[in-house]
């Protein structure tokens, strides 16, 4: 069983993909990888590298964008989102509005994937202050197949994209293409009780819900999939249960399904409460830490159970 990086799969597609498309620009803040040396040796007048000033990149990669050039921006996922957010919002999420723009914005170390590094390099907030931008699709994947496979959307996809990474190399979940009009895929079949996770905490609960007859959903683009087909997946569940690797009940993955079935199913949304973590450990410590370790979600699904 194979084990890679999302951004290595991701980075070398499109390095392929640069080879006969010259509309693509890469753009990064001092942050590489041994794709990117690739990119930059093969071509160096499509490759800039700003330095350590992510809201200068965001500037710069608006810039060639509304040139009509496919651009990528790429940086640490905590500083590509926040320290320049307001550089997204008026640059990016508003002016995408009026003029159309291809610029998708790579954030590698979601979550806790930088377990090690304490909060100032934890992103938490990402999925749910993204989400808030309007016009920008937010792609979440669990595996680094479905990492790959979402090179040729942001590709043809003319809108703004955030494409969100773990750090840490992991396995392929599922090897088939996902349906990215679809918007999220069904890993396991069950029928009362349904789980719905993104990103590493995917990885995470698959493995666990394997002893239970849980229907399983990774929703990989947290706010433009298809809210039909969702609903009829869910049809015949009693109850939801979201779990992300961010603050819950703050805009993230939880408030996209709590909107379209709070009415109509029982719903427990898992993830970290409003607080910053300074203990130093690994990402299930942390995770243990902030109530949804692995024995905390085998406690609550098997809680679940025993009320159904």
């Amino acid at each position: 069983m194979q084990i890679k990086a999302m951004r290595d799969v991701f980075l070398q597609s499109l390095y392929e993909q640069m080879e006969t498309n010259e509309e693509i620009f890469f753009v990064a803040a001092d942050f590489g990888s041994p794709i990117l040396d690739k990119v930059r040796a093969d071509y160096p007048t499509r490759f800039i590298n700003v330095g350590i000033a992510e809201q200068n990149l965001v500037n710069v990669a608006t810039g060639l964008a509304l040139e009509g050039f496919t651009v990528y921006a790429y940086a640490i996922a905590p500083f590509i989102t926040m320290r320049c957010y307001e550089q997204i919002r008026v640059n990016v999420a508003i002016l995408s509005q009026v003029r159309p723009m291809n610029i998708n914005f790579i954030g590698v170390g979601a979550g806790v994937s930088y377990s090690m590094s304490g909060p100032t390099h934890h992103c938490l907030e990402d999925l749910s202050i993204m989400n808030t931008l309007p016009n920008m699709e937010v792609f979440s994947p669990a595996d680094y197949m479905t990492a790959e496979a979402y090179v040729k959307r942001s590709l043809d996809i003319k809108q703004p994209k955030y494409i969100r990474f773990d750090a840490k190399p992991m396995i392929s979940i599922k090897e088939t293409i996902n349906d990215f009009e679809k918007g999220f895929r069904v890993l396991q079949d069950g029928k009362k009780v349904a789980i719905i996770s993104t990103g590493y905490i995917t990885q995470k609960t698959f493995e666990i819900v394997k002893a239970y007859d849980i229907h399983m959903i990774d929703l990989y683009i947290i706010n433009n999939y298809d809210k039909n087909l969702l609903q009829k997946e869910l049809d015949s569940v009693e109850t939801i249960i979201t779990i992300e690797e961010g603050f819950k009940n703050c805009g993230g993955l939880d408030a996209m399904i709590n909107s379209h079935f709070k009415k109509s199913k029982k719903i427990i949304n898992l993830g970290f409460e409003k607080k910053y973590t300074f203990e130093i450990g690994d990402r299930e410590f942390i995770h243990e830490k902030n109530g949804i370790g692995k024995n905390d979600i085998i406690n609550i699904i098997n809680n679940e159970f025993n009320t159904i």
